[in-house]
């Protein structure tokens, strides 16, 4: 048997966590992954990876997710240095930091930020790739969602909870208009993972939210990562407009 054709894959917010579970996870797979992030351990972060696999297809490409123009300068980036992207991980999120406030507390400022970052960002990468990705018969986009989209859960605010709930419905949306050209488009809804982001949230609620969970215990980044690599094979190619659910039992959709 061949082996599975390498590609191309976009991964936003690789720097950590879940993002940087999801490039190493790629480049096993043998695929080119351009880790995408604005923090300054994006590059100290692909270079660990080049080294542990013994590899140099893993680059750092810094970029703001938060202004269309960045997202405009990120896909000319990659269009003229790297021939477009076959897979597209929109992973990139912000909670703005905080967790559990409510209407009341919640900002315009809060609002847009969130939904910027977590929902407008996804909807213009996903508008900039998917065209080269119709043209070629072929392609992958994952989102990651969270059980806040499904749920409402308060952690994060409902400003949160809206971007990842659009951000499943802007998904299944997508994959019916994709899926005539075999590009499939997925969201894989996580619940509480350790990562940096999950380490920010105030320890009442970390407890809370572990102890709703029926396996008993957080996710670490790479299971949540397995799932968007599978989603992104070519064993995956009869799967879209779905959502996977993954959170220890805690919602079962």
């Amino acid at each position: 048997m061949s082996p599975p054709p390498s590609r191309t894959a976009l991964v936003t917010g690789a720097a950590s966590g879940i993002g940087l579970a999801i490039a190493r996870r790629l480049l096993r797979q043998g695929h080119r992954v351009l880790m995408v992030d604005r923090a300054s351990t994006l590059a100290p972060a692909a270079d660990a990876l080049n080294a542990e696999l013994d590899t140099l297809r893993a680059h750092a490409v810094g970029a703001d997710l938060a202004s269309a123009e960045g997202i405009a300068e990120l896909v000319a980036r990659v269009d003229a240095e790297h021939g477009g992207v076959d897979m597209l991980v929109n992973n990139a999120g912000t909670s703005r930091g905080r967790a559990g406030f409510d209407l009341d507390a919640t900002t315009l400022d809060d609002w847009n930020t969130v939904i910027g970052v977590n929902l407008t960002a996804p909807f213009l990468l996903c508008k900039a790739v998917v065209p080269a990705m119709r043209g070629r018969g072929w392609g992958r986009i994952v989102n990651i969602a969270s059980r806040a989209g499904r749920t409402g859960a308060i952690t994060g605010g409902l400003q949160y909870a809206a971007s990842k709930a659009g951000l499943i419905g802007m998904t299944r949306a997508l994959a019916l208009q994709c899926a005539p050209h075999a590009i499939t488009a997925n969201c894989v809804a996580p619940g509480w993972v350790e990562t940096p982001m999950t380490s920010r949230v105030p320890p009442a609620a970390a407890a809370a939210a572990l102890k709703s969970i029926p396996l008993g215990r957080a996710a670490q980044p790479d299971e949540i990562a397995a799932i968007v690599a599978f989603l992104c094979s070519d064993d995956g190619g009869y799967i879209t407009g779905a959502v996977v659910d993954a959170n220890g039992g805690s919602f079962m959709g």
